[in-house]
């Protein structure tokens, strides 16, 4: 058995869209993250009276995003190219969505202040980390959720439709359609 910190023949790109270790410093990565970190900034330098350039810089930004769709700034992102933002979002100041995987959101989707969709994954054992390797995992949203304000969601987890996630949970593992989940990590309490 192979080593999943040794190469392989394919770019540290490819290895992270596959979901595979990677090495974040690769040049390629790197060049990638300045361009979204310059549009990021670009994006979050706008006033609220410039909605068509926040609108124009956006589409550069992120993988999709749907018609009607709102962010307020501050706004984070490793890439921005794997994010997919459905129509009538809001996300409310200091979204941080790191995607290193794809985020995928559906439609009608609201984030509170703070929320952090986080998609990296470090290695448990301390010499790969220490060697800057690291994965992701996807996180999926799916239509009219409502994320509450500081919400974590983790790598890999699902959310369905119509489900809210109380202020200040962190989302560990997936949840289901139409329930409202709270705590550190996130458990269903009721079905809505």
């Amino acid at each position: 058995m192979t080593s999943p910190y040794e190469p392989d023949g394919r770019t540290m790109r490819e290895r992270m869209l596959a979901g595979d270790q990677y090495l974040a410093d690769d040049p390629e990565l790197a060049e990638l993250s300045l361009v979204a970190r310059d549009l990021a900034d670009a994006y979050n330098a706008t006033t609220s009276r410039q909605a068509p350039l926040r609108r124009e810089l956006l589409e550069r930004l992120l993988g999709s995003v749907g018609d009607g769709t709102e962010i307020r700034p501050p706004f984070l992102v490793d890439y921005g190219t794997n994010i997919t933002l459905g129509a009538r979002c809001f996300a409310n100041y200091g979204l941080v969505a790191l995607d290193v995987a794809p985020i995928t959101i559906g439609d009608d989707v609201q984030i509170g202040p703070n929320v952090q969709l986080l998609t990296p994954t470090h290695p448990v054992e301390p010499e790969p980390r220490r060697d800057k390797w690291e994965a992701a995992k996807p996180i999926t949203i799916g239509d009219n959720v409502w994320l509450g304000g500081g919400v974590v969601v983790c790598p890999g987890v699902t959310i369905g439709a119509d489900t809210v996630v109380g202020a200040g949970s962190v989302v560990t593992r997936d949840l289901p359609a139409r329930v409202v989940a709270v705590g550190n990590p996130a458990r269903v309490v009721r079905e809505v």
